[in-house]
């Protein structure tokens, strides 16, 4: 077993990296090492992101007069086209042919316009603002999309106050707050962000939006829109559970909304007293009806409650609903969506490539589930099962990352890296360095960060923040991978060492500029498109290693020598694991 040092100097860089010796379970077991230390990770968060309680705990600016934030008629026009053609077709929680009817009636008056609906207008405006990158912005609008999505979400801010969204009881108004928040997520803690959306889904409970009883007494459109509102607040929020503490997210068994109906906008009418039929092929709603159904399926699963609350197993298994094992599902959801997808059409092919991707999801963690209660040593084909759902997690993301016909869907791809995912496939490859996988691992790493990284250096990433922690982190998983495979090279029968993956070069090349760029940002203490603090770049041999360790290629080699790679990065990856029941956050923003 490791035992943690009492030595000043390694209790120095724990409490630096983050990280504490665990110690429960022996070194080449699968749950070994270091765990996050939840105190380093909210101080990371602290340095991160200012002060966000501004979210729920202000007051009306007396200085900021709503009329006067308003975009031109002729923007109005055109943020709400470029809504519903960017952001309205992936969530579906408002009603276009009505919605568009009473927007044009407003906008002949707007110093009188409803309060609810003067706050849904202003968070339209942030999430179609939100929806393009830097580049599309100034084309259409000729400002940064950094200024109009700040005066935007200003506005639904002031908006949001007057119609007093805490005791609000009016859905356009939830819904304006919905959308708020997923537009302030990338540069919000996600401490903050997890408190507020607690409170937004307090509110829906008390407007009854999560109860079926409750929604089956409106109208079949009004029913609708409020289904399909409280599956996409649960979906948001299980997605910031994830980033704090999955226990906290509400995708549990213990209410009872249906799932959203598979029909367009033109079925639904203000004065029809029956639902709509279902389309039996697909409709304007797949994306958000297929989301439902992994909703559905998680969390009713053993596994997903595990984590979250196993004493909700028994609620899951007295509810009534379809019960399917993870490859029952899989087929399901193939044959009653995927099939009848049509890969010309871009929602279609959203739909497919993020639902295998989900699917991969759902075994990688059906995998660490197993791992969490497993007194076993894994099997290599184990091993092997859980290196492969992770690697099809990063394909299906670049197939979703590459694709030009979805660059308008890219918004909510942003805010799902699949971090997780890159974690567990590095802790394998420094454990298997030379295993039958390891090339396929790689180069689905580094054609997933092609995709995922080639906007940043024209800045035309709509979630690049200043000074994130995020590409330290996963700059030093990567290399701690890498220099396992070198050492293992070297001290095998391979005469010349292999050139490095694309991963590997991009990530050095990126250390390396933002190394040259390091006096222009000192003086502010911030970087711009990196996200590696000043100080770590400092300490780093740009020129050598990039700061690993390559003195382990003169060493014998021995898979546990890897523990004694420096630090250097500021964050030490070595012993990386997933905690029992997840309770421990990864840290990342953007992940």
């Amino acid at each position: 077993m490791n035992q943690q040092s009492q030595d000043p100097s390694n209790d120095d860089r724990d409490e630096r990296t983050g990280l504490q010796d665990d110690s429960w379970n022996d070194d080449d077991s699968d749950t070994s090492g270091y765990i996050l230390r939840e105190n380093a990770i909210k101080n990371t968060w602290d340095s991160l992101y200012s002060n966000n309680d501004e979210l729920l705990f202000c007051s009306v600016n007396p200085v900021v007069h709503l009329e006067t934030l308003h975009p031109s008629h002729v923007q109005i026009l055109q943020l709400w086209q470029i809504y519903l053609e960017n952001f309205d077709p992936l969530l579906k929680v408002t009603h276009a042919p009505t919605l568009q009817a009473r927007i044009i009636n407003a906008m002949s008056n707007l110093d009188n316009i409803d309060p609810a609906l003067e706050a849904l207008m202003f968070s339209i405006y942030s999430a179609a603002i939100f929806s393009l990158s830097q580049a599309d912005c100034v084309e259409s609008f000729h400002v940064s999309r950094d200024e109009l999505l700040a005066r935007y979400q200003l506005g639904a801010r002031e908006a949001l106050l007057k119609c007093g969204f805490l005791k609000t009881s009016d859905r356009d108004c939830l819904t304006a707050l919905h959308f708020y928040l997923m537009t302030v997520k990338p540069l919000t803690d996600p401490r903050s962000l997890s408190a507020t959306l607690a409170t937004t889904a307090r509110i829906a409970q008390r407007m009854g939006i999560h109860d079926e009883a409750t929604n089956s007494k409106h109208a079949p459109l009004e029913a609708e829109l409020r289904r399909r509102l409280w599956w996409s607040l649960v979906l948001f929020d299980a997605r910031v559970a994830e980033m704090t503490d999955f226990r906290l997210g509400m995708l549990l068994p213990t209410w009872d909304c249906k799932q959203p109906l598979s029909v367009n906008d033109l079925d639904l009418r203000h004065e029809m007293k029956r639902p709509p039929e279902v389309h039996s092929l697909t409709s304007e709603a797949l994306f958000a009806v297929v989301r439902a159904e992994f909703g559905n399926f998680i969390r009713y699963s053993a596994c997903h409650l595990d984590f979250v609350n196993p004493a909700l197993k028994v609620v899951a298994e007295a509810a009534p609903h379809e019960r399917y094992t993870l490859e029952a599902f899989a087929e399901m959801v193939e044959a009653k969506y995927l099939q009848k997808c049509d890969p010309q059409n871009p929602l279609h092919y959203m739909t497919t490539w993020w639902a295998r991707g989900q699917l991969a999801k759902c075994r990688f963690f059906e995998h660490i589930s197993y791992c969490s209660t497993s007194s076993s040593q894994l099997t290599d084909q184990e091993r092997d099962a859980g290196i492969s759902s992770a690697i099809s997690m990063l394909e299906c993301d670049t197939k979703l990352m590459t694709s030009q016909a979805i660059k308008s869907y890219r918004w909510l791809l942003y805010l799902n890296f699949p971090f997780p995912a890159y974690v567990h496939i590095v802790q394998d490859l420094r454990r298997r360095p030379l295993g039958q996988h390891t090339h396929v691992a790689w180069d689905a790493m580094g054609e997933n960060c092609t995709a995922r990284f080639r906007d940043l250096n024209d800045r035309n990433n709509p979630m690049e923040r200043k000074g994130s922690a995020f590409f330290k982190i996963f700059a030093g998983t990567v290399l701690h991978a890498w220099t396992a495979r070198q050492a293992a090279i070297t001290h095998s029968n391979v005469n010349d060492l292999e050139l490095p993956p694309l991963v590997v070069t991009m990530i050095q090349d990126k250390l390396a500029s933002m190394k040259e760029d390091l006096p222009s940002f000192e003086n502010n203490g911030e970087l711009g498109s990196g996200g590696l603090m000043p100080e770590i770049l400092s300490s780093m041999d740009i020129a050598g290693s990039y700061g690993m360790d390559l003195n382990l290629l003169d060493r014998q080699y021995d898979p546990s020598s890897i523990d004694g790679v420096p630090a250097q990065l500021g964050f030490d990856t070595n012993g990386w694991v997933w905690p029992p029941g997840m309770s421990h956050p990864v840290l990342g923003n953007g992940w």
